[in-house]
């Protein structure tokens, strides 16, 4: 008799509709891994960040048919990986659940899904290629506060080989698309964080280098030119970068096509098809830019289906827990000591997610 496998993806959500954004965001700042203050003034930060925000942020969600597309397209990746593991595991019964951060699907509502399917082996698996205490670390948390049982846990993957491949083939399919223009520079385009995340100790900014490294050297001599760079900044505090505007005004000034890829998403969603398509892109023709092409996010491309199958069939290898094991290698440099690989116990726990 075959095992039951079930597979979480954990992803950011978004609103589904034009009533939900405001809760929304409320939730996604009412996250300590997100705002670093107690109960009572974060609830009250949340409150009036979803309520000053909320009504601009729901013109641009009406952009896009009134809600998220993110649920539909992880849907997607969910039903290509499903039959993925279905073909490399006869026998097996699959099943690949939604787990959103801050809107629904909830995490409670994938363990609840887990509790009823009932599954031998559950492999967290998160969209998030690069580990983050506000991203991955979040979410783990959310699954032990719903009472989300043992599983087996795929940390990070930056440098995947299908992931990298991936992104390096879809810049150069956007590059010819765009009819090969002379001068490009590729512009690598992540969610930025708060300076004092990373000097706390996450290494979210080491590995997206590391990707955005190994991306650049699977690409042709003709795309070489590129730079990381850090969008969506919110708040007062002083952010990672170079910013993404900083890196458009640069290219420009230099007279670069500018190829911009979204480095760290894998799912068109908000940061995409409004930060990426419409803001810099009039941020580029307003500054001179000879062109402007972005990359589509990764969503169900081959490869990337390929890296998260990959990453499933290796997480149920060996014993339950974070993958790589307690001893294995760490990636992340000493440094880096939130990194889960390089914590005690291999697991982050309440207290180290708050600290």
């Amino acid at each position: 008799m075959g095992r039951r496998i079930a597979v979480v993806l954990f992803n950011l959500g978004g609103p589904d509709g034009q009533d939900s954004v405001k809760p929304f965001l409320r939730n996604l700042f009412n996250d300590p891994a997100i705002i670093y203050a107690p109960p009572p003034l974060r609830q009250m930060l949340a409150w009036l960040i979803s309520n000053t925000r909320g009504p601009k942020v729901a013109k641009e969600y009406a952009k896009m048919g009134g809600g998220s597309p993110i649920v539909p397209e992880t849907l997607k990746q969910a039903e290509a990986l499903k039959a993925r593991l279905e073909q490399a595991l006869p026998g097996d019964e699959v099943k690949v659940v939604l787990a959103m951060r801050y809107w629904k699907p909830f995490v409670a509502d994938a363990v609840k899904a887990l509790r009823a399917f009932q599954p031998d082996e559950t492999v967290l698996l998160p969209l998030y290629p690069q580990f983050s205490t506000t991203t991955t670390g979040s979410s783990l948390k959310a699954w032990r506060d719903a009472g989300g049982g043992p599983a087996r846990i795929v940390c990070c993957y930056p440098q995947e080989a299908d992931f990298i491949a991936a992104h390096a083939k879809l810049i150069e399919e956007s590059w010819i698309k765009a009819g090969s223009p002379e001068n490009p520079r590729v512009l690598f385009s992540a969610h930025g964080l708060p300076e004092v995340v990373v000097e706390r100790g996450d290494s979210y900014q080491w590995q997206v280098e590391q990707t955005v490294a190994a991306v650049a050297a699977r690409l042709p001599q003709a795309l070489r030119d590129h730079m990381v760079c850090y969008q969506s900044r919110v708040g007062p505090l002083k952010w990672i970068g170079p910013s993404t505007e900083e890196a458009i005004e640069r290219a420009s000034e230099d007279k670069r096509h500018i190829i911009l890829s979204p480095i760290a998403f894998v799912s068109e969603h908000i940061e995409t098809l409004i930060e990426l398509d419409e803001e810099y892109a009039e941020l580029a023709h307003e500054y001179g830019a000879p062109g402007y092409t972005r990359v589509p996010a990764l969503g169900d491309h081959p490869d990337f289906m390929a890296a998260l199958a990959g990453l499933t069939m290796s997480a149920l290898d060996g014993e339950p827990g974070l993958k790589p094991p307690p001893g294995g290698a760490a990636l992340c440099p000493a440094q880096f000591g939130r990194c889960p690989c390089r914590q005690a116990g291999a697991v982050l726990t309440g207290e180290q997610e708050a600290a």
